[in-house]
């Protein structure tokens, strides 16, 4: 997908140079003229990086960029002309991630921004890996490849020990019975019987616990049904 870029300034010769300039890169590129158009834009659409004056009619630079923040951690790249150190500080301190100073060459604002969001991207890529990897203790489950490591041994699993072992361990404490696990892994409408759980629950801690009598991921709450802990 192309890069999205909004750009806000009250220069409207500025504007335009900018989105001209980033629409050769074949970077999309959407306008405001004021903070408040801005901060709508940037409400209802999400942006790889915003171009954002600090002078602006209705909301200054800053008050957006604070706005900006309360709901997004959308790169931020602060323009102005005022070469002062301390409204460089004060965007960075608004949550800004970088800045320019007007005048500024264009091929430096679009190598800023390809930098930025490449950092960013490889950012949110490190954060989706993150999120689909559960790691216990010398266990590790890949929820979107589906595969489980223990102490760095990969498990086989069937698709019913996979789907019970990641709702217990993504759901620390609870107790679910042997009805509801019936319910939720296998369906509502499985016609079989609890004993199924039971059994699956065997094979499970056969193929992921050192010691099945003894173990340390799938819990027996004496009856009432299976639960992990931390």
């Amino acid at each position: 997908m192309a890069t999205r870029i909004l750009v806000v300034d009250d220069e409207k010769l500025i504007v335009k140079g900018l989105r001209f300039s980033l629409e050769q890169d074949d970077m999309q590129v959407d306008c405001a003229y004021d903070g408040g158009e801005a901060l709508e834009m940037a409400k209802k659409n999400e942006y790889d990086c915003v171009l954002l004056d600090l002078m602006l009619p209705v909301m200054d630079g800053l008050e957006v960029c604070r706005e900006i923040r309360e709901f997004s951690d959308m790169p931020i790249i602060m323009l102005t002309a005022k070469n002062d150190d301390m409204d460089k500080i004060m965007g960075l301190e608004y949550g800004a991630d970088d800045y320019v100073t007007k005048p500024f060459n264009i091929l430096e604002v679009k190598a800023r921004i390809k930098a930025i969001v490449r950092r960013n991207s490889r950012r949110r890529a490190k954060e989706e890996e993150k999120s689909h990897r559960i790691t216990v203790r010398d266990l590790e489950m890949d929820t979107e490849s589906r595969r489980v490591f223990v102490s760095g041994k990969e498990i086989n699993l069937t698709a019913k020990e996979f789907d019970l072992l990641e709702l217990l361990l993504t759901n620390p404490g609870k107790v679910y019975s042997r009805e509801q696990l019936l319910n939720i892994v296998w369906g509502f409408e499985y016609p079989g019987d609890v004993r199924t759980v039971d059994v699956h629950v065997r094979r499970l801690r056969e193929k992921i616990e050192a010691n099945p009598s003894d173990p340390h991921y799938v819990y027996t709450k004496w009856g009432v049904g299976y639960y992990y802990k931390n």
